[in-house]
C-alpha cells in the first residue's frame, strides 16, 4: 500500500504536469486582450482630447485670436531735434553734456555774441539815421511848397509887367505913327520924330522882357511844383513808422536782434542730450550739428507687419505692446497712426533687385507707426531703438 501511494501521487503528478501547459497559453492571451483594449481606450482619449483641444482653439481663434495681429519686430523711434547754429562764431560754453535731462528753454550752447551786439548797434543807429531822413523830407515838402506860392508870385508880377509895358508900347506906337504922319507937312521935327522911334523901339524892348521874364517865371514855378510832387511822392502816405526807409532799417534791427539772440542755443523741447560733438573754443559754423536732443516723452514705436497681416489694420486700432526692456508685467497701449510709404527693402541703400531671374518670393514687412500714450511713458521711460513685442486688435473699427 505505501508503495502504490507514492505511484497514485506521481501519477496525479505527471497529470498535472500535463495540465499545466494547457491553462497557460489562455492566461497569456487573456492579458495580451486586456493590453490591446487599455492601449485602444487610451489612443481614443488622446484622440479625442487632441480633437476637443483642436476644436477649443478653433473656436477661439475664430472668436478672438483672428482679430489680433502681432509681431516682435518693432522698434522705439522718436523725432529727435538736431541742434544747429544759426549763426557762426566761438563756442564760450557747453552747458550740457551727454546723457543729460535738459527741459524746453534750457541753455545748451552759448556763442560769442560780439559781433551781433555790434551789428545790432550799428543798425539802430541807421534806423535813427533812416527816422531822421524822414523828418528832413517832409520839412523839404513844406519848404518847397512855399517855394512853388512865391513862384506863383512871382508869375503874378510878371504878368503885371508884361501888361504895363504892352501898356507903354502901344502908347509908343501909337506917338510914333502920329509924328510918322505929320513929319511930311513938316509939323513935326526930325529930332522929335528920332525921339518916338527910340521911344517905341524901347517899349518893344520893354515889352519883350516882360514876356520872357513871364515866360522865366512859370518855368520856375513848373519846376518848383515838380519839385515838390517828387518829394510828397517819398512822404505821401507815410509817417514816420511807415515809411519804406524807416520799415528797412527797422528789419534790420530786427535781424540784429535776432542774430544776438541765436548766440544762446537753447532746447527746443524735454529730452535727453545724446552725441554731443561741440567743445569750448570750437568755431562752429552755420548749420553745422552739435548734438541731438531726444523727447523722452513723444516717443513712438514702428512695428514691422508682414504684408499679409496688415489686410485689416487701419487708422486708429489700439494697439498693445511690451517692451524686453520691462518684460511682460509692463504694459502700453497706443494707436495706430500711419502705415509707410512702402517696405522696408524698398528704401533700402541698395534695394533688391529680383529681375534677374534667380527670384525667390521673401514675404514683406511694412513699416506701420504707433503712437504710445505719454503717461504710459513717464511712467516706464524708453529709449530709442529698444525692440518692443506689439499686437493690433483689427476688430476695433
Amino acid at each position: 500500500m505505501a508503495d502504490a501511494e507514492p505511484a497514485i501521487h506521481s501519477a496525479r503528478g505527471d497529470a498535472a504536469d500535463r495540465n499545466e501547459p494547457s491553462q497557460a497559453p489562455a492566461h497569456t492571451d487573456m492579458s495580451a486582450s486586456k493590453r490591446k483594449n487599455l492601449r485602444k481606450r487610451l489612443m481614443l482619449g488622446i484622440g479625442g482630447l487632441v480633437l476637443v483641444g483642436g476644436l477649443a482653439y478653433g473656436g477661439y481663434y475664430m472668436a478672438v485670436g483672428s482679430h489680433f495681429v502681432t509681431t516682435d519686430n518693432a522698434y522705439v523711434g522718436a523725432d529727435s531735434a538736431s541742434i544747429t547754429p544759426m549763426t557762426g562764431g566761438q563756442v564760450l560754453r557747453v552747458a550740457v553734456s551727454d546723457t543729460q535731462s535738459v527741459k524746453k528753454g534750457d541753455i545748451l550752447v552759448q556763442i560769442d555774441d560780439s559781433d551781433a551786439k555790434i551789428a545790432l548797434a550799428q543798425a539802430e543807429a541807421d534806423l535813427g539815421r533812416a527816422t531822421r531822413q524822414f523828418g528832413q523830407t517832409s520839412a523839404t515838402s513844406e519848404a518847397l511848397a512855399a517855394q512853388v506860392q512865391a513862384r506863383q508870385a512871382d508869375i503874378a508880377r510878371a504878368r503885371a509887367q508884361v501888361t504895363a509895358a504892352q501898356a507903354d508900347f502901344e502908347k509908343a506906337r501909337i506917338d510914333l505913327a502920329r509924328r510918322q504922319k505929320l513929319a511930311p507937312n513938316g509939323a513935326v521935327s526930325g529930332e522929335e520924330l528920332t525921339s518916338a522911334t527910340n521911344a517905341f523901339q524901347a517899349a518893344r524892348a520893354n515889352l519883350e522882357l516882360a514876356k520872357a521874364g513871364l515866360a522865366q517865371a512859370t518855368s520856375t514855378r513848373v519846376a518848383a511844383s515838380g519839385q515838390l510832387a517828387a518829394n510828397q511822392a517819398l512822404v505821401s502816405g507815410t509817417n514816420a513808422n511807415t515809411a519804406p526807409e524807416v520799415l528797412a532799417a527797422r528789419a534790420k534791427v530786427d535781424q540784429a536782434k535776432l542774430d544776438l539772440a541765436r548766440t544762446t542755443i537753447r532746447a527746443p523741447f524735454d529730452g535727453v542730450v545724446t552725441r554731443r560733438a561741440v567743445q569750448v573754443g570750437q568755431r562752429v559754423a552755420p548749420g553745422a550739428q552739435l548734438m541731438l536732443v531726444v523727447p523722452l516723452n513723444q516717443l513712438y514705436v514702428d512695428a514691422n507687419f508682414k504684408e499679409g497681416q496688415l489686410t485689416r489694420v487701419k487708422v486708429g486700432q489700439p494697439v498693445e505692446l511690451k517692451s524686453d526692456l520691462y518684460g511682460g508685467d509692463v504694459k502700453y497701449h497706443g494707436r495706430v497712426i500711419g502705415f509707410s510709404g512702402g517696405t522696408g527693402s524698398s528704401f533700402a541703400l541698395i534695394p533688391a533687385q529680383n529681375a534677374t531671374g534667380n527670384w525667390i518670393k521673401v514675404v514683406q514687412r511694412l513699416p506701420v507707426r504707433v503712437a504710445l500714450d505719454p503717461k504710459e511713458l513717464q511712467a516706464h521711460p524708453l529709449r530709442v531703438g529698444l525692440s518692443m513685442d506689439a499686437e493690433i486688435d483689427t476688430s476695433a473699427k
